[in-house]
């Protein structure tokens, strides 16, 4: 069987590793220290951090939902492993959408999920179960869309920004997008109808700053 390594042993991890499985690859855990890999109780091969470089036969991809704890790995390991994709054969996409992201590197796509066209996807992003990315969208790296969460179309969102669980983010247009600022959290259940700041967290309905 193929293999493929995921950094990280937690739940994100363990879910990356199911659409490993989905893909036919076999899952080669990977954890930080010694000791996250003595407490690491589920079943699959677990390798340290410091070793990847001695397992080149196989790509990579970072199972962490943090975007900048994935930007941080990544970093790391720059130009010393090959970072590929996961996308999970459920996940359903627009005219040329999936041929545009298998040009990215480590981007996660669980299943359900759904693209329509003309999006652009950074390297390194993850979309949860069953997230749905409109038309004419802008994803930069290290973002992170949670499970259930509507990105309506014309939308931009920053570097290693959060999309909460169930959030909706209004449209904007082909003129003026709507914009989600660079590290922003955006709380789960949040309706999002107007341009958030950067590094700044949003909850609500309609989404107001609260930090």
């Amino acid at each position: 069987m193929k293999r493929i390594g995921i950094f990280g042993t937690s739940g994100m991890a363990r879910e990356t590793r199911d659409i490993a499985h989905a893909l036919g690859y076999d899952a080669v855990f990977v954890a930080r220290s010694a000791a996250e890999r003595a407490a690491f109780s589920d079943s699959g091969d677990v390798i340290l951090e410091s070793d990847v470089g001695s397992y080149k036969d196989m790509p990579y991809v970072i199972g962490v939902g943090e975007g900048a704890l994935r930007a941080k790995i990544a970093v790391r390991h720059a130009n010393i492993i090959r970072f590929g994709n996961l996308i999970h054969p459920s996940a359903t996409f627009g005219c040329g959408q999936r041929q545009h992201i298998e040009t990215r590197s480590g981007v996660i796509v669980c299943a359900g999920v759904r693209f329509t066209s003309n999006i652009s996807v950074g390297d390194f992003t993850l979309f949860n179960l069953n997230a749905t990315i409109s038309h004419d969208s802008v994803i930069a790296d290290y973002v992170t869309v949670s499970p259930n969460a509507c990105i309506l179309g014309n939308v931009s969102i920053g570097e290693a920004a959060w999309i909460g669980a169930g959030t909706i983010v209004n449209q904007g247009s082909n003129d003026r997008k709507v914009t989600i600022g660079k590290n922003t959290l955006i709380g789960s259940g949040a309706v999002i109808i107007a341009d958030c700041d950067a590094d700044s967290v949003y909850v609500g309905v309609p989404g107001r700053k609260i930090k």
